[in-house]
């Protein structure tokens, strides 16, 4: 075997319930695909709800066959130090077991100190922006509106996360980026570039892919919000884009995703026009996306936006704000706004209402592009990226 294929041999650790929802999900698919990729993977879970191919080795840290320690016993913060404390124990004894620590936010302070006593490369997941960053823009965007964030919301300024998860950025040898945005907001914050390496997240092509059913170039539009109705998504840009363009005339805006009860109070008006369906939470998200012309993903700050590639493969053409995936691009397989700009936004969704031959030359592209961002494929590139971090740091 030539250095090139060694195997490389990759600690995992989740401080949460790996496959849930969310994060949780987004890791269990970056798991499967490392190990597609032929990755010798150990994970260190919390907890596991869904089952990891055989060849991954998998040992909870905080349950045992059926029995498992709920987060809201300990609270979130004890919950992941416990974790982290476990994980950190682990590594004493089985150092030399591995050639790479991958970690997630959180939950890997004592695992980043304890890999460094040992020489071991870590990797920091991270999933979204810097969290300074994102706390400072969600507030400001939150006071404009006059939308209060309760004080348990993710992006509610806590001083505890952001000094701990500081810390974890500090202590990590690399920090994963899964856009350009995120490095951005890292490289504003002082972090040398070398520290930032780029990885990308993928989609499931068994669950997202288009629909085999001809497009009627004469029905009315219809655009798609997906995930948490919540200031940083900018659902409220994507309103009034919307209510501005043609399509609003004859299409329909179906927003599916629980919202923030002030932040839905405040658009009350702008929901209760007839175009507009707020769905609420709901489990068939992949086929309402396949039913739909175009995906709105107007984020005031964002990690990766993994709905606009389960978009694309899903024959959905993307309309997103410069803070989402590069994967993205403009006019190629998307159309790309400036965050918060409405009047752009409100124009791009006119002309795909009145040029359908544009928006099946954007669909097309955009499943051109998503073999390339499948979870597999991702865990391709983030095997590599394995090699060249353990190369740099030997």
């Amino acid at each position: 075997m030539n250095k090139t294929n060694k195997l490389v041999r990759v600690l995992y650790s989740f401080p949460l319930r790996l496959g849930a929802p969310r994060i949780c999900t987004t890791a269990w698919y970056q798991v499967d695909g490392l190990a597609a990729a032929g990755a010798d993977i150990t994970v260190f879970p919390a907890s596991i709800s869904r089952a990891l191919p055989p060849s991954v080795k998998v040992c909870p840290t905080l349950a045992r066959g059926k029995f498992r320690l709920p987060n809201r016993l300990l609270g979130r913060m004890l919950y992941v130090r416990l974790h982290d404390w476990i994980v950190a124990r682990r590594i004493n004894k089985m150092a030399g077991q591995f050639d790479i620590i991958h970690a997630w936010p959180m939950g890997s302070l004592q695992t980043l100190k304890t890999a460094a006593r040992f020489g071991i490369p870590t990797v920091l997941e991270r999933c979204n922006a810097h969290t300074r960053f994102a706390y400072e823009v969600v507030q400001k965007e939150s006071d404009r509106l006059g939308v209060a964030l309760p004080s348990d919301h993710e992006h509610a300024y806590n001083a505890d996360y952001l000094r701990r998860e500081e810390e974890e950025y500090r202590l990590a040898y690399r920090l994963l980026c899964p856009s350009d945005f995120v490095v951005k907001t890292f490289l504003d914050q002082g972090f040398a570039r070398e520290k930032l390496v780029r990885h990308i997240y993928g989609f499931d092509e068994k669950i997202f892919y288009p629909s085999d059913k001809p497009r009627d170039p004469k029905r009315g539009l219809t655009m798609i919000s997906v995930g948490v109705c919540a200031v940083r998504k900018g659902i409220h840009f994507a309103l009034e884009a919307w209510l501005q363009s043609s399509a609003s005339k004859n299409g329909t805006f179906l927003i599916a995703g629980e919202f923030l009860p002030a932040y839905q109070q405040k658009l009350s008006a702008m929901l209760a026009h007839p175009s507009v369906k707020v769905l609420g939470h709901r489990n068939d998200v992949p086929e309402l996306v396949r039913k739909t012309d175009l995906l709105v993903l107007a984020s005031i700050e964002e990690g990766f936006g993994l709905v606009c590639t389960e978009a694309m493969g899903s024959g959905c053409v993307p309309l997103v704000s410069d803070a989402c995936t590069d994967v993205c691009q403009h006019m190629q397989n998307a159309l790309v706004h400036r965050v918060g700009d409405v009047a752009t936004l409100a124009q791009q969704i006119t002309m795909l209402d009145k040029d359908r031959a544009c928006l099946e030359k954007l669909r097309a592209a955009g499943l051109k592009t998503a073999p390339e961002v499948t979870w597999n494929a991702a865990g391709v590139k983030l095997l590599e990226l394995y090699r060249e971090v353990i190369a740099s740091k030997a």
